[in-house]
């Protein structure tokens, strides 16, 4: 029947999102479509501009057919571990025939080459990659540098070592090698599409562009232009922007969070900062230095950061320490995932999905939130415990009267 899924954070929903949907599904002749969407956090450590449910609205309104909500446990995670969780969801559902994701690239081919190569990690490269970590560079860095040595003696039609730097320096080419990474890691039928990247860049911090970067959409309306977005947006997402705007009247940062960071930096010392996720051997050191004397938390992030901590990283070690997410519960909860499918929005065809995925999967399907207790699944508790913890959170940054939404609010189903 064709089905196409797209992992997205729809942050918002704009027309460069717009596009690449219709175009999968020109490529592709899909019937149907599912998103896997970041919820309360996103990937690159904030929080979302927009509550979940939100987003599922924009989603729907503008062609998706069911939107599943990825844990939050793998939203707020690196590269790797973010595609590796969005991948595994999809792949669980036994229905998926193919994902799109966005590259700068827009060539499946030297992507997948990488990804082999990283996947297989061939001997030279191996060694190379000690290497460069033993000289007390990042693993992004050390990556890189021993991609560009191996491809210096690999006869490639593809990529040769003068580029190979250029591709890993553009968020959506990593994101994409990690979306094919794991592909092969859980030997997937799913059959992978890359569509090129159109418009502003990801990290394009103002509006130049008919199809701009949510970056810059997000800019604008942190600045209060709420109108000089409504160009960037189509109809749909503009008008559920300002339905939230007029519910909440504030878009979440993590500004928001100062005074909870702040306290809980005080009172945990390098002990228990060495065990939070994403913090590596010595980095509790610097955020416990760093953490005295700033003005928010965009100030103490950029006195945290250097070449080897980026910010994205510290950012996401601060929302993992507000949720309570160490390394411990995380690699012990990793080997369970998929335990439930959460649906935060359909249409009527994403309502028929759903039925041919209860019959082909044996994942939990969870529409009403409560219903999690019946299946006395305590892997599946502790992570959807953390999907909860993370929704009051998101609610504490903008108004602390939400709480409990999670069991209020039920998903969009658009009939």
């Amino acid at each position: 029947m064709g089905v196409l899924a797209i992992v997205a954070e729809y942050n918002p929903f704009h027309l460069g999102h717009k596009y690449h949907l219709e175009h999968s599904k020109s490529l592709t002749n899909a019937n149907y479509s599912i998103a896997i969407i970041s919820g309360s956090f996103v990937q690159r450590g904030e929080p979302s501009l927009v509550d979940k449910w939100t987003k599922s609205k924009m989603a729907i309104d503008n062609g998706i057919d069911l939107v599943i909500e990825l844990p939050f446990i793998f939203s707020t995670q690196s590269a790797e571990l973010f595609a590796f969780g969005s991948v595994s969801l999809l792949n669980s559902l036994n229905i998926v025939n193919y994902i799109s994701f966005g590259s700068e690239l827009g060539d499946l081919k030297p992507l997948q080459e990488i990804a082999n190569i990283l996947v297989k990690e061939p001997p030279f490269f191996k060694e190379k990659l000690k290497e460069y970590l033993n000289l007390g560079n990042s693993y992004a860095v050390s990556r890189s540098n021993a991609l560009e040595d191996y491809y210096k003696i690999l006869e490639s039609n593809t990529i040769n070592s003068n580029n190979i730097q250029e591709i890993l320096k553009m968020s959506n080419n990593i994101l994409a090698i990690e979306y094919l990474k794991s592909l092969q890691i859980l030997n997937s039928n799913i059959e992978p599409i890359t569509i090129k990247r159109i418009g502003s860049s990801y990290k394009e911090n103002t509006l130049d562009n008919k199809i701009s970067s949510a970056t810059g959409i997000r800019n604008a309306l942190f600045s209060q232009k709420i109108d000089s977005v409504q160009e960037y947006l189509p109809n749909e997402s503009y008008k559920h922007l300002i339905n939230y705007i007029n519910n909440y009247n504030n878009f979440n940062t993590l500004d928001n969070y100062t005074q909870i960071i702040h306290y809980l930096l005080r009172i945990n010392g390098e002990n228990d900062l060495k065990d939070i996720m994403d913090v590596e051997t010595g980095l509790e050191n610097r955020i416990v230095n760093k953490a005295y004397k700033y003005k928010n938390i965009e100030d103490l992030v950029n006195k945290i950061s250097t070449k080897r901590y980026a910010k994205t990283r510290i950012q996401r070690i601060f929302i993992h320490l507000m949720a309570g997410l160490d390394k411990w519960t995380f690699y012990k909860l990793l080997p369970y995932h998929p335990t439930y499918i959460r649906v935060l929005g359909a249409n009527d065809k994403g309502v028929f999905l759903l039925k041919k995925i209860k019959e082909k999967s044996n994942v939990p399907i969870i529409t009403k939130f409560s219903h999690f207790k019946k299946y006395n699944n305590p892997h599946l508790n502790k992570i959807i415990s953390f999907d909860k913890k993370s929704t009051d959170l998101y609610f504490l940054g903008i108004d602390d009267l939400y709480m409990n939404m999670d069991y209020y609010t039920s998903p969009y189903i658009k009939n």
